[in-house]
């Protein structure tokens, strides 16, 4: 009977706790979205640096290309892989062609300049260009250059698989969103873009050589800087590096 009377009791507790949302066993929720162990999360970033060392490759066994005979090297990248913000630019100039990266010369030297003024830097963004080689005389690529490097770029931005995407320039805006829109009326707005697998938010602002040539056009920059750093805390995106 005392047994019956314990047993029944705590049934009692049990379906009390149940009816109130108590914790019955433990006070810590399940997490069902349990992070990457520390193995998986290696083999992942594996697989992008093989994945990028093969798009590299891709690129620099391109045939017939006036770009890459003027060149002297493959401007390919410089930054984070596992950034969750990625820049493209419009192609290399001298500096860049010289030492093999991206936004080396005083351009990149300004881009460091915005960049830094929002938290960030060359750590925790990856920067690329719509072409990988210089164009002779700093000219702008072509539309059947830029055509001819579009699949690769396309590829380069789902192997990162970016949250946030900034175009600087009309080249890489016109690329990659469309010939049809201006910089100066699409800069400052977000668009959603599925690009393969990735699905970016994508914002197009002016390119640092164009802001050195018109110094007063820095004042917009700055606010689509302000946009990106709103959208960082939006995405609750983590700064690695």
């Amino acid at each position: 009977m005392k047994n019956k009377l314990v047993l029944k009791n705590n049934k009692s507790k049990f379906y009390h706790k149940l009816i109130n949302n108590e914790p019955i066993y433990n006070k810590n929720s399940i997490n069902r979205y349990k992070k990457k162990s520390g193995k998986n999360e290696k083999s992942y970033n594996k697989n992008k640096l093989e994945n990028l060392g093969v798009l590299k490759n891709k690129i620099n066994s391109i045939k017939d290309c006036e770009l890459k005979k003027s060149a002297t090297n493959i401007v390919f990248s410089d930054g984070n892989p596992n950034a969750k913000i990625m820049i493209i630019g419009e192609g290399p100039g001298a500096n860049e062609d010289k030492e093999g990266k991206p936004f080396v010369g005083r351009a990149g030297k300004l881009l460091d300049k915005m960049l830094g003024s929002i938290k960030l830097d060359r750590k925790n963004v990856y920067i690329s260009n719509v072409v990988n080689f210089r164009p002779p005389m700093n000219r702008r690529p072509t539309d059947e250059e830029i055509a001819r490097y579009l699949p690769f770029l396309n590829k380069h931005i789902e192997i990162i698989n970016p949250k946030i995407l900034l175009l600087l320039g009309s080249t890489a805006l016109n690329a990659l969103i469309g010939s049809e829109v201006v910089i100066s009326k699409a800069r400052g707005k977000w668009v959603n873009k599925k690009i393969g697998n990735a699905n970016p938010e994508v914002i197009a602002s002016f390119h640092p050589a164009f802001l050195m040539r018109q110094p007063d056009q820095k004042k917009y920059a700055w606010e689509d800087l302000k946009m990106i750093r709103k959208k960082i805390s939006e995405l609750k995106i983590e700064l690695n590096g």
